[in-house]
């Protein structure tokens, strides 16, 4: 059990991670004004990638829930993942990569 929990930490981190580095102008969304952390809010993302804002803060705050692949998949295109990125997205929400 304690490496499912190990695992959804770092989902979380990884999540985290991935969106602070991209830029709103980078994904497309106008800048708003100023940011308290850089990058893409919560809420841009799940905008982005068609998912409730609540769902992707329990996501991004590591607790256990279910995502398909589907929804990494747009998940990993919000956040512009390359292929060994995407690999480890999966590989931490425990989803077979396509």
């Amino acid at each position: 059990m304690a490496n499912r929990l190990d695992r959804y930490e770092e989902l979380s981190r990884f999540l985290r991670s991935r969106r602070e580095r991209i830029s709103p102008e980078q994904a497309g969304v106008p800048d708003s004004g100023r940011r308290r952390t850089p990058g893409l809010r919560r809420s841009e993302v799940a905008l982005l990638a068609d998912v409730g804002l609540d769902w992707y803060t329990y996501l991004e705050q590591g607790r256990h829930i279910n995502v398909s692949a589907e929804v990494l998949d747009r998940i990993a295109k919000v956040l512009q993942l390359d292929e060994s990125e995407r690999r480890h997205l999966y590989h931490l929400a425990r989803k077979q990569f396509p």
